[in-house]
């Protein structure tokens, strides 16, 4: 018996686009599509929380995607999030529940890398799974804003001391972690100053 696909949730309100995301996909994932917020909501309901990762719009009419994040989050379902959108990150995201953030447009490699990682990111412990998260808000929004205005942004320093504070609780399970070579991909992407 083979083993199953990580199952993927592709949420976008324009189809053609959707459509292929999974294409992108479907060659190493099993993909639902949701051309909508209530229908992600749906397709998650039917799939009995069985999905692994969701590529979650934010800009969508009727429910949005911080709208269905929050959903998913408040309903403890246990999955990862990228939020992959053409909205520009604000200091905003820091309250939200996702993994990761991409701005459109994206390429077929940097969306089937993006899976890859949220899927490894999923078999790690919460500690470390919110290291990871909040360590890619974090270079999301210092890519996005001015040195002056994260100095002058506090929820931007609580996110930098917690991050710190996470870094000390989690070093064991890191340990763990360094052996595997995903660990070190999966850290490249940011540029993290100890």
């Amino acid at each position: 018996m083979s083993e199953q696909s990580p199952l993927v949730l592709v949420v976008e309100d324009e189809p053609d686009l959707a459509d292929l995301y999974a294409a992108w996909l479907s060659d190493d994932y099993s993909v639902l599509t949701a051309y909508g917020g209530q229908e992600a909501l749906d397709q998650i309901d039917e799939a009995d929380d069985d999905v692994d990762a969701i590529l979650l719009d934010r800009r969508m009419p009727g429910l949005s995607g911080d709208e269905v994040l929050a959903a998913v989050r408040e309903r403890g379902i246990d999955c990862r999030v990228a939020m992959v959108t053409a909205v520009e990150p604000d200091f905003d995201i820091l309250q939200m529940g996702f993994d990761d953030y991409l701005v459109k447009p994206v390429t077929s490699d940097t969306l089937r890398e993006t899976v890859d990682g949220l899927l490894r990111r999923g078999e790690y412990d919460t500690d470390v799974q919110e290291l990871f998260s909040l360590t890619s808000k974090k270079a999301i929004l210092e890519t996005e804003k001015s040195a002056t205005e994260l100095a002058d942004n506090e929820e931007y320093q609580d996110l930098t001391e917690r991050i710190e504070n996470l870094r000390s609780k989690a070093d064991n399970s890191l340990e763990a972690v360094t052996e595997d070579d995903d660990f070190e991909r999966l850290f490249s992407e940011f540029d993290v100053e100890e």
